[in-house]
């Protein structure tokens, strides 16, 4: 789980647009700053045993770092993100090195926010729809990446991806903010049978549950004690990263790896 991750960079990072209420272009990120918090969350993979692979970013994709919303990537075989269109200068990129290490890419037909939006926790598929995937993905995710579908939306804006919502902490644990979620999928993912860990509003809007979990080690967001604490009360290893210059972008930890290993 998370043991194979694709990373970028920070080299091209800025605020061109505003496409999540996290973005202010007037609130640039300060470049020094960014490049540090970035190869902190790269030495944390590291140091916890994960296998980082690195695509440079390009100067027209400033956005480029958040690798998580290029695909979703499972049995290799990829789905292609079909992000807003700021972003889908991107995608290209990510196609030709998905294939180039002998992974088929499949292009999404409706509006698809990559893995920001499918978070594989077992042998399920956790989908986020309503903000930046459409529902109709739900059966082309369930059929190219033959997993078994969750379907959870998002209660609104703040939460543009389900990754914000929802963190994947083990096989059989599950991170979540309810207020974040409809109550339908509030009511699905309480039926899943899982330890869910339940994350207050304030923490989630610090991207609490935006992190990277390999059911061992969570590396995540500085600055959400309550969280840390719940999870290192069942016996994880936490290390917890400063990420003030990315969120300006509106990103995470997890935003930061696009995860290539999976059923």
């Amino acid at each position: 789980m998370n043991s194979e991750l694709l990373v970028s960079d920070t080299a091209h990072f800025r605020v061109d647009y505003e496409i999540n209420p996290y973005m202010h272009i007037g609130a640039q990120p300060r470049p020094e700053a960014a490049a540090a918090e970035h190869r902190a969350i790269v030495a944390a993979h590291l140091a916890a045993g994960r296998k980082v692979e690195y695509l440079p970013s390009v100067p027209e994709c400033p956005d480029m770092v958040f690798t998580a919303n290029a695909a979703a990537v499972g049995g290799g075989r990829a789905v292609l993100g079909s992000p807003p269109p700021e972003r889908r200068a991107e995608i290209p990129h990510f196609r030709e090195w998905l294939t180039g290490r002998g992974i088929e890419a499949v292009e999404a037909p409706y509006a698809f926010s990559g893995q920001g939006d499918a978070l594989a926790f077992g042998p399920l598929l956790l989908v986020g729809h309503g903000q930046r995937t459409d529902e109709r993905m739900l059966p082309v995710l369930a059929r190219e990446l033959r997993r078994e579908v969750v379907p959870l939306r998002t209660a609104g804006a703040r939460w543009y991806d389900l990754d914000l919502a929802v963190g994947v902490i083990g096989d059989g644990t599950l991170a979540y903010c309810p207020e974040a979620l409809d109550a339908r999928s509030r009511d699905t993912l309480r039926a899943l049978g899982a330890d869910l860990v339940e994350v207050g509003v304030e923490e989630a809007g610090r991207f609490a549950l935006n992190l990277v979990s390999d059911g061992t080690t969570v590396t995540m967001a500085r600055g959400v004690p309550r969280l840390a604490a719940e999870l290192r009360d069942r016996g994880l290893e936490v290390v917890e990263l400063a990420t003030t210059e990315l969120a300006k972008g509106g990103g995470g930890i997890r935003c930061t790896a696009l995860t290539l290993d999976g059923p």
